[in-house]
């Protein structure tokens, strides 16, 4: 329940520390833990709830798509990872490595490693090796051709400073790996992925983003081309959301995944990767949440109404009960477009502000309350989670399914376009160097209220200009976006000419 002493529920603010108000969502939310294995978090049920929901989403989206589920292993043999140079480069300083195959008794109380490995086993940072090695059983003809396959995993990552959800040594994800004729047919997957990521964002996340190419520098290691959608935080920070990989042949020939052409010649394939994470949920948390707490777009909530009933003594409780559970009742077996909407009948030994607050932090759309007046009007006080938290409103039961069901479709674009707003009021074509570096400098004095966004500013394409910038500001090219009309211009770091703009942001 919301002190009487604070203005919010959640404290501090996103104004006074949003790092910390980021954590304190989570926590009041009830949706993760840090685990006592340093760096990995535990996903509790509200929090893991919104990532099947994020999985059932997907998973439709990737099968329209013409894509199949299955599993590869965890442990990588470190061989495989030899095999791409550029790819064991990009990994090695954060890989998991497992050496030995059991522990014995040491004598004296405790245990010692034992059953040296021949070869050691890398525990799964990617998996684009050892699904090489299955693809090149796979793969015989072009008519093997195109070979479409999506993994759900998880994945392990040393991590030096770890934040739930954002970055942690454990993760969970999809990862999408494709096999191709033709390099036109790969380049379309990839991009086509990439869109579909960009979708479910819009539709689901209710997030806005921007997609684009990852410069030479911040590709993925190995591939041919990286492109990304970005998104913008509250802090107005970058969220990298989703990748997809253009890999060439690089690991077709690290993994020797070749076919026989429509020419009866042996050649090598055309490959792809793609994937989003559990960073989706920090992202929907620090998109739309408030300082009372969690804020979900319906379409990924894990339940969409509590309905609170509300009396004071046993014959209340049983009248107030019985037209509660006929409400349930009447809102079960709705859908939101495809997704199911679910209810929460809150009977707990509290007091009715105190369940409001509850469900208010932990983000749920409605809130049904229900006591022996609204009885008397066959109507019950309906509060969305987008007003605030004392905006309620009456709505007779007769009117109630239709009512709940616009209601749901208005939050969720409206939080869509909140964002939208939010993001194309701090994306600002920037051409002065000095204004550039005011815009990423914290707490300007001479303008308090400008100290970052997306900068959209023209580079030369030199990366040393990209890493002054990056030593400067801490501020990284998010991408080079599609949409971006050519032009002359002048590079905001070296004043060289330049024809494009890129997005230049500060990002987690």
């Amino acid at each position: 329940m919301m002190s009487k002493n604070n203005k919010t529920a959640i404290t501090p603010t996103r104004e006074e520390n949003y790092a910390e108000w980021y954590q304190q969502v989570i926590k009041a939310a009830d949706m993760a833990e840090n685990s006592e294995v340093r760096g990995c978090m535990v996903i509790k049920p509200w929090g893991y709830a919104i990532w099947e929901n994020i999985q059932r989403a997907l998973d439709k989206m990737f099968r329209e798509t013409g894509h199949r589920n299955a599993y590869f292993p965890i442990f990588i043999p470190k061989s495989f990872f030899e095999k791409e140079a550029e790819h064991i480069e990009g990994f090695a300083k954060e890989c998991a490595i497992v050496t030995h195959s059991k522990l014995e008794a040491d004598g004296k109380g405790g245990l010692q490693l034992a059953g040296e490995l021949t070869e050691p086993y890398i525990v799964r940072p990617t998996s684009e090796t050892i699904i090489g090695a299955s693809f090149a059983k796979w793969v015989n003809s072009y008519r093997d051709l195109p070979l479409l396959i999506n993994q759900w995993a998880n994945i392990v990552r040393w991590e030096m400073r770890t934040r739930l959800f954002l970055r942690t040594t454990e993760f969970l994800w999809q990862e999408g790996h494709t096999v191709h004729e033709t390099e036109k047919e790969a380049k379309e997957e990839t991009l086509k992925m990439l869109n579909v990521y960009a979708i479910f964002a819009r539709d689901y996340l209710a997030l806005p983003v921007i997609q684009g190419e990852k410069t030479e520098s911040e590709k993925f290691p190995g591939a041919v081309t990286t492109y990304c959608i970005e998104a913008m935080m509250q802090d107005r920070k970058a969220l990298q959301s989703g990748t997809s990989h253009f890999l060439g042949q690089n690991f077709a020939k690290a993994s020797e995944i070749k076919f026989q052409n429509r020419k009866g010649e042996i050649e090598y394939a055309w490959t792809t990767s793609w994937g989003v994470s559990t960073r989706l949920i920090g992202a929907i948390i620090m998109a739309h949440s408030d300082d009372n707490g969690l804020v979900l777009p319906p379409k990924i909530a894990p339940s969409h109404i509590a309905i609170i009933p509300i009396y004071r003594d046993a014959q209340e409780q049983k009248q107030v009960m019985a037209f509660a559970e006929n409400v349930q009742n009447q809102l079960k077996d709705l859908y939101l477009d495809d997704v199911p909407l679910y209810t929460e009948l809150d009977t707990r030994d509290m007091t009715s502000s105190e369940r409001n607050w509850y469900w208010i932090k932990k983000g749920i759309p409605l809130r049904l309350e229900i006591g022996p007046r609204d009885i008397i009007h066959d109507a019950v006080m309906l509060a969305r989670r987008d007003k605030e938290p004392q905006d309620k409103q009456s709505v007779k039961i007769s009117d109630l399914t239709n009512y709940v069901l616009q209601t749901l479709v208005e939050m969720q674009q409206g939080y869509y376009q909140r964002a939208l707003a939010f993001k194309d009021k701090w994306t600002m074509e920037i051409d002065d160097k000095e204004e550039f570096y005011r815009f990423f400098t914290p707490k300007n004095i001479e303008q308090p209220e400008i100290h970052g966004g997306f900068a959209s500013s023209h580079w030369c394409g030199k990366s040393s200009c990209e890493e002054k910038i990056k030593e400067d500001l801490k501020v990284t090219i998010r991408c080079i976006p599609f949409n971006t009309k050519e032009e002359t211009g002048n590079c905001i770091c070296c004043g060289k000419p330049s024809t494009r703009r890129v997005i230049f942001a500060k990002a987690y």
